[in-house]
């Protein structure tokens, strides 16, 4: 069995030249290494020559301290080794960059804001897999994008350090805005064509984007609401005439933000609910013209989805829906992560944790709900299967790449399955397994995504 993982010392100034390394001759065995010729040494976008001379009776491998800068490394650290010899090359990694909106450096302690666990979980996570993972920001994308400066933890606690290039970039930046910035689409072109590195949750989805693509097959639409760009009054009269209750969901929201419930009255006229921080924000209409023209206002800056209402199950009243975390694993399969229910606080119909929403099991949710026998015994199966589905259709139809994708979803009072909304960029907060864990799974599975794609 090939030993895969290496000990990487960094050594004092003056006993090896950039050049040389230094690696326990078992390595040069196994993966047939040449002696005394120069390979490529390959780390990240980094290349370096280097001549390998063989230590007997010694697992690691042995670097200079100018070569150690070159790479980014602050310390002695373990990584991932593979040698191709067609090619003659020697690859240390896999090197991971974590893309982030903003950093702090007066916070040594938290530059990263809520986030910074989530980051220090990672660096752990990399650390018992052989990995190694550095953060940046799109402030931090200067000059020819062969390095990058950017955030790495070592004893000392965070630090900065130029960085080669990673081998795999984890886009959470969490603004279209940060997105779309030059720099940040020139360094992810860059990172792909030339350095031959993968971008994963490389973009934000948009509602319309997500139901016109899974439309596509006829195996998901069982999965959607109606749903439509509401572009005119024709639009809203056409559904709320086919439907009792209507959704209008800002097409690039979050979090719960913006969403109006649009309900027919008894007799004559429509209520209108707004989804506000301190809770629902009621305002009745005596006709669907005079609604159009309250919001016909917000539509200049908002653009929105309309969507079939739907009769979901609740607990006492609380609507219920459910966050499935889907990510790939280590041969690049999708699987579930984690699938929590979420429960509406109360004077909300939005079940963001933001809002006042709390977290469950599926089964107790389920359980608690006005969802009957049979039904309740196989939803969260159901709920399990329509995640994977739906990951599989995003991936078939829309031409970007995901590594992880935050799909929510909900069961009607007869059982099915709907979904709400795919979130690119999900929360790492929203969807935290109920049990406390050091190294969360879904971190984990980041890495062996991460090793996969990097061929570690």
């Amino acid at each position: 069995m090939l030993k895969t993982k290496v000990a990487v010392h960094v050594v004092s100034p003056g006993i090896l030249p950039d050049d040389a390394i230094m690696l326990g001759d078992a390595y040069l065995r196994q993966w047939k290494i040449p002696q005394g010729q120069p390979v490529t040494l390959k780390f990240g976008a980094l290349r370096q020559y280097v001549k390998v001379v063989p230590v007997e009776r010694f697992d690691g491998m042995r670097i200079g301290q100018s070569l150690a800068r070159k790479m980014g490394l602050l310390q002695n650290t373990t990584l991932r080794i593979r040698y191709r010899a067609e090619e003659a090359v020697l690859a240390l990694g896999p090197l991971i960059g974590v893309l982030i909106s903003r950093d702090d450096p007066e916070h040594r302690d938290r530059p990263f804001g809520s986030i910074t666990m989530f980051c220090k979980e990672l660096v752990d996570a990399c650390a018992a897999q052989g990995a190694h993972v550095y953060f940046f920001t799109p402030l931090h994308l200067k000059g020819n994008f062969n390095t990058v400066e950017g955030w790495t933890y070592s004893s000392e606690g965070w630090r900065k350090a130029f960085m080669p290039s990673p081998d795999v970039v984890n886009n959470r930046l969490t603004s279209r805005k940060l997105e779309n910035r030059p720099n940040v689409q020139a360094f992810i072109q860059e990172v792909k064509a030339r350095h031959k590195g993968t971008v994963f949750n490389e973009k934000f989805l948009d509602k319309p984007e997500v139901f016109e693509a899974l439309a596509k097959d006829p195996a998901l639409v069982k999965y959607l609401p109606e749903s439509h760009v509401l572009k005119s009054i024709t639009t809203l009269k056409a559904m709320c005439a086919r439907y009792h209750t209507v959704f209008l969901k800002p097409v690039r929201g979050s979090l719960g933000k913006g969403i109006i419930r649009i309900t027919r009255l008894e007799g004559d006229g429509y209520s209108a609910q707004y989804a506000t921080a301190g809770g629902t924000k009621r305002q009745s209409f005596s006709s669907l013209i005079k609604l159009y023209g309250s919001i016909s206002g917000k539509m200049k800056t908002v653009r929105y989805q309309i969507q079939q209402g739907l009769q979901l199950i609740d607990i006492l009243g609380r609507p219920v829906d459910f966050r499935a975390l889907v990510q790939k694993n280590e041969t690049g399969k999708w699987v579930l992560t984690s699938i929590v229910a979420r429960t509406a606080g109360s004077h909300h119909f939005v079940s963001n944790l933001a809002r006042g929403g709390t977290l469950s099991t599926v089964r107790e949710a389920v359980g608690r709900s006005n969802l009957s026998g049979a039904s309740s015994h196989d939803a969260p199966g159901k709920l399990q299967r329509a995640a994977l589905d739906i990951a599989h259709g995003i991936d078939a139809f829309i031409p970007a790449h995901f590594g992880e994708l935050g799909i929510d979803l909900a069961l009607d009072t007869h059982g099915r399955v709907w979904l709400l909304e795919v979130n690119s960029k999900p929360s790492k907060n929203d969807n935290t397994p109920l049990q406390d864990r050091k190294i969360r799974p879904s971190v984990r599975n980041m890495v062996r995504y991460a090793r996969h794609l990097a061929e570690f």
